[in-house]
């Protein structure tokens, strides 16, 4: 979908990279050997961002590290957009929303990190979750998303004896019971 309102693929990826999770970073080395491309055409895409304010940047050591501007007034929309043209928005309001007694729903893996690979890692945690119903309405989304959803279904006691492992991992969270809100 954003292929048909940018044309250039190397800015597609650092959008997905920047506001599929607005907590990413990253520099220009990095981003290069992240998506197999030379510098200098990340460098040019990075500062077309950077001059629309879309991202800022801030030096750490000798790299200048990148991230989304939260505080840019059209963020939402874009971050909107990243979303729809991934389908994490259908896997928000398709698979979350229509389980049980869910207390937390996060994505980890490539998506996580702003990386469309095509394999969406989705970890549900709560107790009596609906699993069956978690299964069908996964085949469903994933044939309106054209990707592939993996689900991790997880009890509140085992996510806390996880919780040290996803700290570790770029995770992006989605649903929190606790905050009664999706992100």
């Amino acid at each position: 979908m954003l292929n048909s309102l940018i044309t250039s693929e190397t800015r597609i990826k650092l959008l997905l990279r920047f506001f599929l999770n607005p907590k990413a970073s990253g520099y220009l080395r990095q981003l290069s050997k992240d998506f197999g491309e030379s510098t200098n055409g990340i460098r040019l895409e990075l500062n077309k961002l950077s001059e629309a304010q879309m991202l800022v940047s801030e030096k750490e050591g000798r790299n200048k590290v990148y991230r989304a501007n939260t505080s840019h007034p059209l963020f939402t929309d874009i971050r909107n957009i990243v979303l729809k043209s991934t389908g994490i928005d259908k896997v928000i309001s398709n698979i979350i929303q229509k389980l049980g007694d869910l207390e937390m729903a996060f994505i980890r893996g490539d998506y996580a990190v702003g990386r469309d690979s095509g394999l969406i890692d989705l970890v549900l945690v709560g107790k009596n979750i609906n699993t069956a119903e978690a299964e069908r309405v996964r085949t469903k989304t994933e044939q309106l998303i054209e990707r592939k959803i993996a689900l991790m279904y997880l009890t509140p006691a085992e996510y806390t004896k996880l919780k040290s492992v996803f700290a570790q991992e770029a995770v992006l969270l989605l649903y929190d019971k606790q905050e009664t809100a999706i992100k």
